[in-house]
């Protein structure tokens, strides 16, 4: 056997995910509703191929025979084949039956979850849910190792490694640190005025504005594009081909703006793997939490910045003409940065986002650890809202019907969010051991910024573990101090706290 057999085999995998990568992009942003049933059929179809592809005798054959003759492999080959050989021995008891009707369920369960949001009624999106549920409970045993309980299975998947013992203790951090921070804000701060965010900008003249501060950021449309979804988020087909998308609002320009910094961070990440990963399964980024550290680094640590802003507010005031011609940048900048408990993930500030997905955490992981029955999902994310935010969704379209993650089974997912924050604040104190990244704010390149990421992160797509990324990249393991000290520092002076 030849490493180039392997290779163009593995090229066949890719292009097969990559074109369910594609339809599920085609999906979300412009397929009639009317196709769904269709659409799930060819979904299911092509994941069925690509399922006999990781799992069948070829690959099999080709993993048996270079276990024992890695030294005829490159060090790309090696990777790759890592990567082929971790993914075989993970789905290897998996029926391919199962695993069709899983995909075609999944497909259909976007369409369900579409319905019941325009019907503000969660019971018309439970039985794709339970059906997907059942799913995971099935494969779990089949999937399941040395792992301590069944949602560490589905955690392990999107962040290699971590557990919900390192979890509870790091959230249990990070949620006490936020209370504290959050107290000293209500006793000693002033809050800012924001009531001209919600003026009138109309969508064409956030496009502009947004698409501009992307290409800044570094962000290549010639590579990429925009597009318009229920729930924003990114596509990577390829480097040369890393899709966004926002959902826009003409009385809130913020929800847009940090949208889309935040997906063209995922875009950057995309854009920037080392080119010698293409057609592999290395290609992409090595795990949801790494990648959400890149979106969470774009949003909020640069998105946070007074200098970032200072450049960017001028253009702002161009391209709204006399809209904002009224408000100093003072107060501009102190207006995106207001904390307040809030019903909507996406719509969070900074400081709260983590308390978000730590409730998502929690409901998941009673979910699959046998707690909690799908039933009563709806109720129990009332309470825990109520008990952690102080707010209490009034329907289901404000509450458990708000993210798209569990109409694709992305069960495991959200802790991604905070450990890329987390990730974010650690690698953001790590690149100022390099280089003035404020400084570099202040000016109109920064490209700097984008390099230093490319060099730690970037170039390796998923050639690497998240854990070897941020120990390489920052010196230490995973640290939620960085992002307490980041939110005292940035809410403290915007709302003028005297320690």
């Amino acid at each position: 056997m030849q490493e180039t057999d392997f290779l163009a085999f593995i090229k066949e995998l890719d292009l097969l995910n990559r074109s369910i990568a594609l339809l599920d992009w085609d999906e979300q942003t412009g397929m009639p509703s009317k196709a769904s049933d269709y659409r799930s059929e060819m979904t299911s179809y092509l994941a069925s191929l690509a399922f006999d592809k990781k799992v069948g005798p070829e690959m099999e054959a080709y993993l048996s025979y270079f276990e024992s003759h890695q030294e005829e492999l490159s060090e790309v080959g090696q990777a790759v084949y890592c990567e082929a050989k971790r993914d075989f021995d993970l789905n290897q008891r998996i029926p391919k039956k199962a695993y069709g009707a899983f995909q075609k369920g999944s497909s259909k369960a976007y369409a369900a979850w579409q319905e019941a949001r325009q019907a503000n009624d969660f019971s018309l999106f439970a039985p794709a849910l339970a059906e997907i549920v059942t799913f995971l409970k099935q494969f779990i045993p089949l999937w399941q190792k040395d792992e301590a309980t069944p949602y560490d299975v589905l955690l392990n998947q999107y962040e290699p490694g971590m557990t919900t013992e390192i979890l509870d203790k790091v959230f249990a951090e990070v949620l006490a640190g936020i209370n504290e921070i959050r107290q000293t804000l209500q006793a000693k701060g002033q809050a800012p005025e924001t009531s001209f965010l919600q003026r009138t900008v109309p969508l064409d003249q956030q496009r502009r504005f947004v698409e501009e501060v992307a290409q800044r950021l570094g962000y290549d449309f010639s590579r990429g594009r925009l597009d318009d979804t229920i729930h924003p988020f990114m596509t990577g087909i390829n480097r040369n081909d890393a899709r966004i998308t926002t959902r826009w609002h003409e009385n809130d320009f913020m929800f847009a703006t940090f949208g889309v910094i935040h997906e063209a961070g995922h875009g950057i990440y995309e854009q920037n793997v080392d080119a010698k990963y293409d057609y592999t399964n290395l290609s992409g980024g090595t795990s949801m939490g790494i990648h959400e550290s890149q979106s969470l680094f774009n949003e909020i640590i640069i998105g946070s910045s007074k200098n970032f802003w200072q450049k960017q507010y001028p253009l702002f005031q161009e391209i709204t003409g006399a809209t904002f011609a009224d408000i100093s940048f003072e107060d501009f900048y102190r207006s995106l940065k207001k904390t307040q408990a809030s019903l909507i993930r996406i719509e969070a500030d900074p400081l709260t986002y983590p308390i978000h997905i730590i409730i998502r955490y929690e409901i998941e992981k009673a979910l699959f650890n046998g707690e909690l029955t799908v039933s009563e999902l709806p109720q129990v994310w009332r309470e825990k809202y109520q008990e952690y935010l102080g707010v209490t969704p009034p329907d289901d379209l404000s509450g458990v019907l708000q993210d798209v993650h569990w109409a694709g089974a992305s069960f495991g997912y959200f802790p991604s969010y905070a450990l890329g924050y987390m990730y974010a604040a650690q690698l953001y104190y790590a690149m100022n051991q390099d280089q003035d990244v404020e400084a570099i704010l202040a000016t109109d390149d920064y490209t700097p910024i984008r390099q230093w990421n490319t060099e730690k992160i970037h170039q390796y797509g998923a050639s690497k573990t998240p854990s070897w990324l941020i120990k390489e990249a920052t010196g230490e393991e995973l640290n939620p101090k960085y992002l307490l000290d980041y939110l005292r520092k940035i809410y403290f002076v915007v709302y003028q706290v005297k320690e």
